[in-house]
């Protein structure tokens, strides 16, 4: 069993500085996506730009050489896509602050079909070209290819690999798939873009003894593996190992959550603010190999920051008799559901479950006067929710409106509970709880379907996407 120490005394952090609500803030935000996204659209048409130039339009005079120009073509676009693709994965710092994980994540999937599409033009039409050049079919021509060309193995055990990480990223197959396999999975996937540089470098007619042409790719290379290899591995096991980073306490707060505080020298360099998550690897005999999402559940400090962490099975179970002394690798934070995108001074804060721990840390120090802030959190049960009693504790003491929603779901597509507001259409409800909600701020967070219900009644009320945040941790 663990030490389970006692509930302490409630100390709250002092309330952030007040932020710009002029809207000056998100146009800055938005100017710098633009510099992000006007930098990879023009690789794109650099490489375009580049295969014209090398006159790759103009030697197209029949089937064979048309194939021939579209799979340099293809080869060049989808490897410029895949590394954009493996950047906005891989949770660097400076982009997760432009747009966030959820949003860098979403753009991920929708590359992976696209650039699946482009590899299969450029394998199939490589083949299909050598074929009609040495008048032989596709099967026995790849298979000639397989014993003659160096690196096409490689690149072909690459290409079954990228097939397994779209498939394996389709919602039906990923609703079968433990996060640790889709995880392991991926990362044999990522590993698919080492294994296909050989034969790009070396055989590609559009790069090798190319000095400009191998500079640019080289380069891109270099960036991606540089930033991956520093902010998700050196980084956080220097930074965790230097300045000893470990369990100091662990707090029930349900019958199925526990709060785990982690205590180290300097951690306020690692520049968390309420709201953001890390990925938590504890390092024990059985769970070091596996990384799990959690979000701060208090103000950090610059010797503590706190997770709530809910049993969900797997490792979430185990941390629930974590002991006290266990080292832990934190990486992150990560994140952009925090006052830095406020631009309202009413705020309204809306959590459910698992969602509880970002919405009580914001509670905690966010910049407001009393009765600027509302907060909604709906439980199962109120005398077993986790983080209620100091949710209720920072209301009375800033002056915010609190509603606790408890019972059952009021059906399926609903957020509210049954019982107290069945009168009300959960749009009403909305408007009867916080009437100002239409020129707030609102962060919602909790289990995706309930995220999306609220979602929709602030749509409904008329509230603009701008204001409405909220953060799932996808994969």
């Amino acid at each position: 069993m663990s030490q389970i120490a006692d509930q302490p005394t409630l100390r709250l952090a002092e309330p952030n500085p007040r932020p710009r609500l002029d809207g000056k803030n998100w146009r800055r935000l938005r100017r710098n996506q633009d510099i992000i996204e006007g930098i990879g659209w023009l690789s794109i048409l650099w490489v375009v730009f580049s295969f014209l130039i090398d006159g790759g339009a103009n030697q197209v005079r029949d089937l064979q050489t048309a194939l021939s120009a579209i799979e340099r073509l293809s080869a060049l676009v989808a490897t410029d896509l895949l590394l954009i693709q493996t950047l906005l994965i891989s949770r660097v710092p400076w982009l997760d602050r432009l747009y966030g994980h959820d949003r860098a994540t979403q753009t991920h999937k929708k590359l992976g079909k696209p650039i699946l599409y482009l590899v299969l033009a450029h394998f199939v039409a490589v083949v299909w070209s050598f074929a009609i050049l040495d008048g032989n079919n596709v099967i026995n021509e790849y298979l000639i290819m397989l014993n003659t060309i160096q690196d096409l193995l490689i690149a072909s055990i690459a290409l079954v690999l990228m097939i397994v990480v779209v498939i394996t990223s389709i919602k039906i197959s990923r609703k079968k798939l433990s996060y640790e396999a889709w995880y392991l999975v991926h990362l044999f996937g990522y590993g698919s873009v080492m294994l296909a540089i050989p034969h790009q470098i070396n055989t590609g007619t559009d790069i090798a003894g190319k000095p400009l042409a191998e500079a640019f790719w080289i380069a891109g290379y270099v960036f991606v593996a540089m930033n991956i290899l520093w902010f998700r591995l050196l980084s956080p096991i220097l930074f965790s190992g230097i300045n000893g980073i470990k369990v100091s306490k662990v707090v029930r707060e349900s019958s199925d959550s526990v709060s785990v505080t982690v205590s180290g020298k300097n951690l306020k360099s690692f520049g968390a603010v309420s709201g953001q998550f890390f990925i938590v690897r504890v390092i024990t005999a059985t769970q070091w190999w596996r990384a799990h999402p959690f979000s701060i559940s208090a103000a950090p400090t610059d010797s503590e920051i706190r997770f709530t962490i809910g049993n969900r099975g797997d490792d979430t179970a185990l941390m629930q008799s974590i002991k006290p002394g266990t080292r832990v690798i934190l990486e992150g934070p990560y994140g952009v559901f925090t006052e830095e995108r406020r631009s309202k001074a009413d705020v309204l804060l809306v959590a459910a479950g698992i969602g509880a721990p970002p919405i009580r840390a914001l509670a905690e120090n966010i910049s407001a006067k009393p009765g600027e802030v509302s907060i909604i959190y709906r439980v199962r049960d109120k005398e077993d929710a986790p983080l209620i009693s100091e949710l209720q504790e920072i209301a009375k003491r800033r002056g915010f409106y609190i509603h606790i929603l408890d019972g059952n779901r009021r059906g399926v597509d609903s957020w509210l509970p049954k019982g107290k507001h069945d009168a009300f259409h959960e749009d009403q409800a909305l408007l009867a709880m916080v009437p100002k909600v239409k020129n707030s701020d609102i962060y919602v967070c909790g289990p995706v379907a309930f995220t999306r219900s609220v979602e929709k009644s602030l749509e409904r009320v008329g509230v603009p996407a701008q204001q409405i945040h909220a953060e799932e941790f996808a994969w």
